[in-house]
């Protein structure tokens, strides 16, 4: 079944400027025309066509807000957002490496990196480089700060010990953000942030998650064991980590949010073209009030969270406070897009159970919308306590 294209109420937001619809447009274009006959092979060999992810980087959307100076597009927070949203219409797999990509990688790096780290980094994440994020381990997913890999000073090196899992773009990745603790007498002050590259001595990428969604974007372990690294590879200031984890996965929120809008507008538009075609008792699917309704109420429901999301990235790149706005749209699109995806499937009936339509996996893609980059509990979490001044 091909991509059908979304209808207008869903497809040309007012609230875009020309350049950003555009921008979006063209970026949408490219995913239904180069994407969009990938994805089921990908899906299935779970791991992205080599180059594909060549003419990402050849289109600039791997390094959308790094400056073009140092070989970036030299784009808003805002752009990136728009990009996430239109890949994910056609695959969130794709839609992620772009995503942590920018929204948490070269974030990351514009903030906190040394002028001598931007100018030796960010010209290769912007060109040929992919980066990955690596916070979580065994024992620390919500309590993000209960890590356990330790980073040993030893004269001007540091020497990194432990495993990290479930690291979004590892194998695709060169450059990896990691989070170690050089005191854990400290607690979260003790968190120090480090920029390690595949192929450095005593660091290895581990065993691949076998997943129910997302197939094609890798989720591997990392291991540290014993990895030397200079004291110039640390990531802003000894102990800051804590507050590079903390601002990076605000923004990370935001692009998770538009993964998922992208996600449940895919999944709205295959049930909308199906229930055109697909004629019962002598007429199409889509003459049946029950029908109607059904499709308007999860369209509404599209726009409430895409809206959202809009709002939270355009808080950002005004540099104006959005930790709450931030969790709220990553907390609702992740419940919307579950529920449309899963709607979708019923409208297709048993077409929508099997692989041949792309719904099935837009619903199985869904699930992690709720789990990564804060589960839902943890946003509702932030949401009380900036609402409600508790916790």
């Amino acid at each position: 079944m091909e991509t059908p294209v979304l209808s207008p109420s869903v497809n040309r937001p007012m609230e875009l400027n020309e350049d950003e619809l555009l921008f979006r447009d063209t970026v949408r274009q490219f995913a239904e025309k180069e994407i969009a006959p990938l994805v089921r092979r990908m899906d299935e060999e779970q791991h992205f066509d080599p180059g594909l992810i060549r003419r990402l980087f050849e289109l600039g959307l791997m390094g959308i807000e790094i400056p073009e100076a140092l070989g970036g597009s030299g784009g808003t927070f805002f752009d990136a957002l728009l990009a996430v949203e239109a890949i994910s219409a056609v695959d969130p797999s794709v839609g992620v490496l772009v995503d942590v990509q920018n929204t948490l990688v070269i974030n990351a790096l514009l903030r906190w990196a040394s002028e001598e780290q931007k100018r030796r980094y960010l010209p290769r994440l912007a060109g040929e480089m992919a980066g990955a994020y690596a916070l979580s381990e065994a024992s620390s997913g919500s309590d993000a700060f209960a890590l356990q890999t330790r980073a040993e000073k030893r004269g001007q090196e540091y020497i990194l010990n432990g495993r990290k899992l479930w690291i979004t773009n590892a194998n695709e990745a060169g450059l990896f953000i990691v989070f170690a603790t050089v005191d854990p007498s400290a607690g979260y002050k003790g968190i120090t942030a480090f920029l390690v590259e595949k192929g450095m001595a005593g660091f290895s990428v581990g065993r691949k998650e076998d997943k129910l969604g997302i197939r094609a974007s890798s989720t591997c372990e990392l291991i540290l064991d014993g990895c030397v690294l200079p004291a110039a590879q640390m990531l802003g200031e000894i102990g800051k980590g804590y507050k590079i984890a903390i601002e990076t996965l605000n923004e990370g929120r935001i692009g998770i949010g538009g993964q998922m809008v992208g996600l449940a507008e895919g999944a709205w538009a295959h049930a909308a073209a199906y229930a055109k075609e697909r004629k019962q008792f002598g007429k199409p699917l889509v003459e049946f009030q029950a029908m109607q309704f059904q499709l308007a109420e999860m369209a509404t429901e599209i726009e409430a969270a895409r809206l959202m999301v809009y709002n939270a990235a355009r808080l950002k790149d005004a540099g104006l406070s959005f930790r709450k706005e931030a969790a709220m749209c990553k907390y609702f699109a992740s419940q919307v897009a579950e529920r449309v995806a899963s709607l979708a499937v019923e409208i297709l009936g048993g077409a929508g159970f099997v692989r041949d339509y792309p719904v099935e996996k837009f619903y199985r893609d869904a699930k992690i919308g709720k789990i990564y980059e804060g589960t839902s509990f943890m946003q509702l979490a932030m949401i009380a306590k900036l609402t409600l001044g508790v916790g």
